[in-house]
């Protein structure tokens, strides 16, 4: 006796679909009852936590960073600069000359618009006089 290909379809379809709906009518036989858990008290905390950057010991929290002066360190204290991005800072400025604006600290590599907009607002350049 041989089967067709499309009775054997029929027949494969056939347990799909009984499996399909014992599983939908079995679906809760197997889950337990809920656990309620009920405590006595609420956890509260006693004083607030209010959290606030520390200013760096570097510089006061109005000071601007001077972009032809700062150290390493002191470039590491704005936001998105890392050690990484100082150093290309201070390598640039020595190749460069200095900063005649903060716009112009886009020149770096890795320092976009997105950075400097971060940042335009902590750092100043310092202008040197031409001496006789």
């Amino acid at each position: 006796m041989k089967i067709s290909k499309l009775e054997f379809l029929s027949v494969l379809l056939a347990v799909a679909f009984l499996s399909f709906t014992g599983g939908w009518f079995l679906r809760d036989a197997a889950c337990g009852e809920p656990v309620w858990v009920e405590t006595d008290r609420t956890l509260v905390q006693e004083t607030p936590l209010v959290l606030t950057p520390a200013p760096s010991q570097s510089q006061a929290p109005d000071e601007k960073v001077d972009l032809n002066t700062a150290t390493a360190e002191e470039l590491m204290t704005l936001p998105g600069i890392g050690e990484k991005r100082a150093a290309d800072i201070i390598a640039d400025r020595e190749a460069n000359g200095p900063f005649r604006s903060p716009e112009e600290l886009t020149r770096v590599k890795g320092i976009g618009e997105g950075i400097l907009a971060g940042l335009i607002d902590q750092v100043t350049v310092s202008q040197k006089e031409d001496t006789p």
